[in-house]
C-alpha cells in the first residue's frame, strides 16, 4: 500500500486481499500505520498458496531497502496506479 508516488510504503500479509484493501481505504483501524499515513492505494501484490511462503516473502521485502521496494513496484506498476481500481483486481 502507498499514499502517493514515492511516498510512504506499507507491506503486509493477509488471507483476503480484497477485504484488507477495503479496510485500508476506509481506515477501519483508526490508529493503524496505514490510517496515520493515508496509505490507501495498492501498488503491488503477490499471491501465495501457503501462508508460510507469504510470511517469508513479507520478511524479505521488509528487510530490503526502499530502493529495492520501489524497483519492485515499478517493475509491474511503473505509473504507480492504484491496482485496486483495476477491474482485474476485483474480478479474478
Amino acid at each position: 500500500m502507498f499514499n502517493r508516488k514515492n511516498g510512504t510504503l506499507y507491506t503486509g500479509v493477509t488471507n483476503d486481499i480484497r477485504r484488507r484493501v477495503y479496510e485500508h481505504k476506509n481506515k477501519t483501524y483508526k490508529n493503524s500505520f496505514t490510517a496515520k499515513y493515508n496509505c490507501n492505494k495498492l501498488a503491488y501484490y503477490e499471491n501465495f498458496k501457503y501462508v508460510n511462503d507469504a510470511l517469508e516473502r513479507e520478511k524479505k521485502l521488509k528487510s530490503g531497502s526502499r530502493t529495492q521496494k520501489i524497483k519492485l513496484i515499478e517493475s509491474i506498476n511503473p505509473n504507480w496506479l492504484d491496482l485496486s481500481e483495476q477491474d482485474m483486481f476485483w474480478f479474478k
